[in-house]
């Protein structure tokens, strides 16, 4: 069985697949300060809830964006599942090229999803990650990443609405029932959620007129993702496990 991680700068993601089968997923929050012996206890206790064995996990994939926690993480691998991690960065075989003006400012996370939409969706593909910060990025037909574009994510928005504005509460992002709001929750939730159906329908037909591909797909992962895909006619598909399958997918490219 192999474990994939995705570490981003709100959750660690972790998944198990038997194959291609994605048998159990599980999170972390990624912000706690945790040392190698929680993580690894922590992972090992949430794989044996579910039903699977820590000694059955034989291959290990991560991709981080948060340097700050990979050393504790990567050694409660190493210490309790007694393997060393193939690690998503430079030098690691993607099937993709990176054609922007410097490949190592790409995240890895961004990488994944574009080699998961490529693979399993072709190209040309626009990939879309509402997650922390929404990101946009373009691969072509032949698999090369091109282009992105990143802006504040949903709960990214909304946090900086409650914590710098007083009197403007935390609130629960949802679609209202209309955008005429008529009080202070749901005039801040059509302004979030409207806000990012719009701008995603700009920005997605803004990068297919400049490109000049014809016939690019939109897919979209992340966590309220899901909420924008169902608003809005500029995404083709959504797909909440893209990175998921993308860690696979660069794991098995990479013991070939």
């Amino acid at each position: 069985m192999l474990l994939v991680v995705d570490v981003g700068n709100t959750n660690i993601t972790l998944g198990v697949f038997e194959k291609e089968e994605l048998l159990t997923t599980f999170r972390l929050t990624t912000k706690m300060a945790r040392t190698s012996d929680e993580y690894g206890i922590t992972i090992c206790n949430m794989i044996e809830r579910n039903g699977l064995k820590v000694e059955d996990i034989d291959g290990i994939v991560i991709a981080s964006v948060v340097p700050n926690v990979m050393h504790s993480f990567n050694n409660a691998i190493v210490k309790y599942f007694g393997k060393t991690p193939l690690i998503v960065g430079p030098g690691v075989k993607t099937g993709i090229k990176v054609a922007t003006e410097n490949p190592r400012q790409i995240g890895a996370d961004r990488i994944v999803d574009a080699v998961a939409a490529y693979s399993i969706y072709k190209g040309p593909v626009i990939v879309i990650d509402f997650g922390t910060a929404t990101t946009y990025d373009l691969v072509s037909g032949e698999g090369s990443f091109v282009s992105g574009i990143t802006a504040p994510g949903i709960r990214t928005a909304a946090e900086a609405l409650w914590e710098k504005a007083a009197k403007l509460p935390e609130i629960e992002i949802c679609k209202p029932k209309s955008i005429l709001a008529r009080e202070t929750i749901s005039s801040m939730q059509a302004g979030l959620v409207y806000g990012q159906i719009g701008q995603t329908e700009y920005i997605v037909n803004q990068m297919k007129k400049e490109c000049g591909y014809e016939n690019v797909k939109t897919v979209a992962t992340g966590g309220l993702g899901k909420l924008i895909a169902q608003e809005t006619d500029v995404i083709d598909i959504y797909d909440s496990m893209l990175t998921l399958h993308g860690l696979r997918i660069i794991y098995n490219k990479n013991m070939e």
